[in-house]
């Protein structure tokens, strides 16, 4: 018998069988078997790896200490040491030094780095705001200052359009090619001797940058990646005084972790992004206040899920969108309804798969009311097509979930045609959740002609 792992399991309130759901929900399905925790606790078994360092690893993460390999396999177990968590190296001092030393992982590892990064979770990530915010850098807003640099300019310039290749193909379409722009950024950072107004804007220029390929690892699908590079982003960006971004990277870590079910992580990732967005112009405000709401839903707590969503759409009604960042030119009420519409959503299938069927069916009812006015049905041949693919697949899923098959099929077969031009693990996940519960529902005409496609869809993306 594992006595440490029987302990520890004890201390969490975990059967084997909840290790096993919590390691395939954060790793992917098909981790591990349902059964083998079982093995390892009673028999003593071990394992192969990168198993005992993801076990590992998890466990730390939610025991709030670090749990080693050695440790919890009495060192019988083969460590996996290029898996490693996503704030490896990043505790440095919040000084420019330990910004620089933050940097340079990226500069040193280059586009060959075969480490593999795994998400943080619990108070090792929760903390990382407060930390920001006791750095206490700087008391004003970073603004661009003027200089005749057309290397800073061409930089610059360069941003909306990486953005629209997010927008037009997804997270995965390009994740490598932003990410070699961050680098490239990065080691100009990190050579130094350019006058301050030019490594201001060039941190400005790297937290953009980082945000966006942290966001795009993120609709990758790649947790730990993604939360690197918002990391990094957020380093730069505290250097540099660049308090809106900070407020919009703090946010996105807890959009995330909103879509990964850490509510708690969610909720206080996004009060400590509201404390950091305080002066911020008013879609900024806005957007956190809906990303927080999804941490809300996520958590059960409907009331303070209305209030923030409330919240949102007063604060961008009132708002002067001349004073908005350009990299929020996406945000609109529609934008801020559909992601509301999706949290329901989201927040309805937890309730229905824990046994609440009447909670469960209103939340969905209301989600899919809130997605009726997003992107689902847009043309294949407009730009956004990652938004239409991730709002049609919860769309159809809302569906699915109240149990109108026909219409879930319908809209299912919308968004598989999108995944043609986009890749998005996000959007497939959500997909994936739109294939269980048709799974259920097999004899019925409409899932018995859409469900092959589906299924076919998942596995070659899967594959790819």
């Amino acid at each position: 018998m594992n006595e440490v792992l029987d302990e520890l399991l004890r201390e969490l309130s975990w059967s084997p069988r909840m290790l096993a759901r919590r390691l395939n929900r954060d790793f992917g399905a098909g981790t591990v078997a349902e059964t083998a925790p079982y093995h390892w606790r009673d028999s003593g078994g071990v394992p192969r790896p990168p198993l005992p360092a993801l076990v590992a690893h998890l466990l730390s993460s939610e025991l709030g200490r670090l749990v080693t390999v050695n440790e919890l396999w009495q060192r019988r177990a083969v460590d996996s040491p290029l898996v490693i968590a996503a704030d490896a190296g990043m505790r440095q001092p919040w000084t420019r030094a330990g910004t620089l030393r933050a940097i340079d992982d990226w500069v040193v590892t280059g586009l060959l780095d075969r480490r593999t990064f795994l998400a943080i979770s619990g108070a090792g990530l929760t903390s990382i705001p407060g930390d920001y915010l006791g750095a206490g850098k700087v008391a004003h807003e970073f603004a661009r200052a003027a200089t005749d640099s057309p290397l800073i300019e061409q930089i610059e310039q360069t941003i909306p359009l990486l953005q629209r290749l997010d927008d037009a193909s997804g997270g995965g379409g390009h994740l490598e090619y932003v990410g070699a722009q961050f680098r490239s950024v990065a080691l100009l950072v990190r050579q130094g001797g350019q006058p301050r107004s030019i490594e201001t804007r060039l941190l400005s220029a790297l937290s953009e940058i980082g945000q966006l390929a942290g966001w795009m690892a993120f609709d990758a699908g790649l947790h730990g990646p993604a939360q690197r590079y918002f990391l990094t982003a957020l380093r730069a960006a505290h250097e540099c005084g660049y308090k809106t971004m900070a407020a919009h990277i703090v946010a996105d870590l807890a959009f995330q972790a909103a879509t990964r079910e850490q509510s708690s992580d969610a909720v206080a990732l996004g009060e400590s992004a509201a404390k950091i967005a305080r002066r911020a112009p008013a879609s900024v405000r806005a957007s956190v206040h809906t990303r927080l709401a999804y941490g809300y839903a996520i958590a059960g707590d409907m009331p303070a899920f209305e209030q923030a969503h409330k919240s949102a759409l007063d604060v961008l009604a009132e708002a002067d969108r001349a004073e908005d960042p350009a990299w929020m030119y996406f945000l609109t009420p529609s934008h801020l309804d559909t992601q509301a519409g999706y949290a329901l959503t989201h927040a309805g299938m937890l309730a229905a798969d824990s046994g609440n069927a009447s909670t469960g069916r209103a939340l969905l009812r209301e989600g899919e009311k809130l997605l009726r006015d997003g992107a689902y049905d847009s043309p294949l041949t407009t730009h956004a097509q990652r938004r239409a693919l991730f709002e049609g697949a919860w769309l159809a899923t809302a569906a699915a979930g109240r149990g109108n098959l026909e219409e879930a099929c319908a809209l299912g077969r919308t968004a598989v045609a999108r995944t043609a031009t986009v890749r998005s693990g996000r959007s497939l996940e959500v997909l994936g959740r739109l294939a269980a519960r048709l799974r259920r529902s097999k004899r019925n005409e409409y899932v018995r002609d859409f469900l092959p496609s589906l299924e076919a869809c998942l596995a070659r993306t899967s594959a790819s």
